[in-house]
């Protein structure tokens, strides 16, 4: 395994991506998931399949595994966090030395998801009702993760994750 692999999870509209894109800034390794592992399979089986839209697209996003292990065993760099959600999780959760959950309140969730334009994940009404069904269930949360508060500024939240590995 590489060095120190870290996931950076949370339900849609916590802030993963903005995490992904701070700590590029400040120079570590991030990978953004739902954009750069991410297909549209099959839940139980990993097969790709095609025009699955709407709120199914939820339950069909899966990371590319062989992807994930492979970054994972990389050595060239001290840390690397993985930031964003799959639904097959639990095929590689084994991997990260720490897993941090982004957590938000209901306000700060329904603001954000105000901010999305309609094109984006979030942005219909179908797909938003999801997302705050989500976050009240928190189904796709992985337990025993590490909460961090996504409603502090955006550096504080990345200087928490960073305190804490």
């Amino acid at each position: 395994m590489g060095r120190k692999n870290y996931l950076i999870e949370g339900g849609s509209g916590t802030g993963k991506t903005a995490v992904c894109n701070e700590l590029r800034r400040r120079g570590f390794h991030a990978i953004n998931g739902d954009r750069e592992l991410a297909y549209q399979g099959d839940p139980e089986t990993g097969e790709p399949v095609e025009g699955i839209t709407g709120v199914a697209v939820h339950r069909h996003h899966l990371w590319r595994v062989d992807q994930v292990r492979a970054l994972a065993a990389d050595q060239r760099e001290a840390l690397t966090f993985f930031c964003g959600g799959s639904r097959n999780l639990a095929e590689f959760i084994d991997l990260f030395d720490g897993v941090f959950v982004l957590e938000v309140d209901l306000e700060t969730l329904q603001r954000r998801l105000d901010g999305r334009p309609r094109d984006e994940w979030g942005g219909r009404k179908t797909e938003r009702e999801l997302i705050e069904h989500l976050h009240g269930t928190r189904e796709d949360i992985p337990p025993g993760g590490i909460a961090i508060d996504a409603t502090a500024p955006l550096t504080k939240v990345v200087d928490d994750i960073l305190r804490r590995v």
